[in-house]
């Protein structure tokens, strides 16, 4: 291998899904600025988020969302480099996961794509508990070996080789105000409910009222969430919340359908 190709072969396409995200666009393209390619994979915005973006270079591509796979694979697909890394609008890299990204790039080992963790943040504090204690992601992978699995929310990246960990963590503001964090939850329940539809098994209405009082359990009693204080508390509630959301949301898809 000549050095051009090994240097074509370390170059990092950096990719951010966006919606309205006028607000966080920019902070989200300084954070990849380590990377040679900039796509900003878009869900048809109302705001400024496109004009943000191509005033920073980024490569623009309009796409009416159907799920958050397809659209992360559509965008993989227009990649020019080998590596991709992923970050949603409202995540941030440091500068020392930076360097670990491009370490990474340039001498994987045998590794195909690498877990990061990341620190969930409500407003400007972290919350060290609540079931975030464990959150990781696939963000930096060979797109030649990964490929997004294709479920409507929640996806995960199926990945046909060695999978590696960095150590250091994506800051992740997903908590602007409880408004917006119900707003975003509710949003992933619809999507959730259409995912059982499509299965079309049938939830029992005793396990649709033990589900959100169990959520709450596991996020502020087993995962800890009582730690974080209030502010787990809160969480806790909203996840609940948004699993009582998704049998709503999955009975109004029938009623619908049936009629």
């Amino acid at each position: 291998m000549n050095k051009n190709q090994l240097k074509n072969e370390t170059k990092i396409t950096g990719i951010i899904p966006t919606l309205n995200e006028e607000k966080f666009i920019e902070g989200a393209i300084a954070s990849l600025s380590f990377a040679e390619e900039l796509i900003v994979i878009d869900s048809y915005s109302s705001d400024r988020t496109v004009e943000i973006a191509q005033k920073h270079g980024a490569r623009i591509f309009k796409r009416k969302f159907d799920n958050f796979s397809g659209q992360k694979n559509f965008a993989i697909n227009q990649a020019s480099h080998d590596w991709i890394f992923i970050l949603d609008a409202d995540e941030r890299i440091s500068p020392a996961l930076k360097v670990e990204i491009l370490t990474a790039a340039r001498n994987p080992g045998s590794c195909k794509a690498f877990f990061i963790y990341r620190t969930f943040y409500y407003k400007d504090s972290k919350i060290r508990f609540s079931g975030k204690q464990t959150d990781k992601v696939i963000r930096l992978f060979r797109r030649d070996y990964c490929r997004y699995d294709g479920k409507l929310v929640h996806e995960k990246i199926d990945c046909y080789g060695e999978i590696g960990f960095l150590t250091n963590r994506i800051d992740h503001f997903s908590f602007r105000d409880i408004d917006q964090y119900r707003n975003k939850l509710a949003f992933y329940a619809q999507l959730q409910a259409r995912e059982l539809k499509m299965t079309n098994k049938n939830i029992p209405t005793i396990y649709r009222w033990f589900k959100p009082g169990f959520r709450f359990i596991m996020h502020f009693i087993i995962r800890l969430g009582f730690l974080d204080g209030s502010k787990g508390f809160v969480l806790s509630r909203l996840y609940a919340g948004a699993v009582a959301k998704r049998y709503l949301e999955l009975d109004l898809l029938r009623k619908t359908n049936s009629s």
